[in-house]
């Protein structure tokens, strides 16, 4: 299960720190969260994937270490992006 290359571009844009960014956090916070949500939706779907499953909650697991190395370094952005994209706190 992946995103869509137009729709992982979108969310590139939307969250990089300057025009070249890729891999900053935030921009692998957002990816995540994206690919995280069209896992759900198919576990929601193939409740016996135990394949998808396990990608899924490492998924999550890498986005939870994203985001406590956010919250650690810089926690105004953090602040920010969770309100963006809805994570809780």
């Amino acid at each position: 299960m992946t995103i869509a290359a137009d729709t992982k571009k979108q969310i590139i844009t939307d969250n990089r720190r300057h025009p070249t960014d890729s891999g900053s956090p935030e921009v692998q916070i957002a990816v995540l969260t994206a690919q995280i949500i069209e896992l759900t939706e198919h576990m929601q779907r193939h409740s016996k994937d135990y394949h998808s499953r396990h990608g899924l909650l490492k998924k999550v697991n890498r986005r939870n270490r994203l985001c406590a190395y956010l919250r650690r370094t810089n926690s105004a952005k953090y602040a920010e992006l969770a309100a963006k994209l809805g994570l809780r706190k």
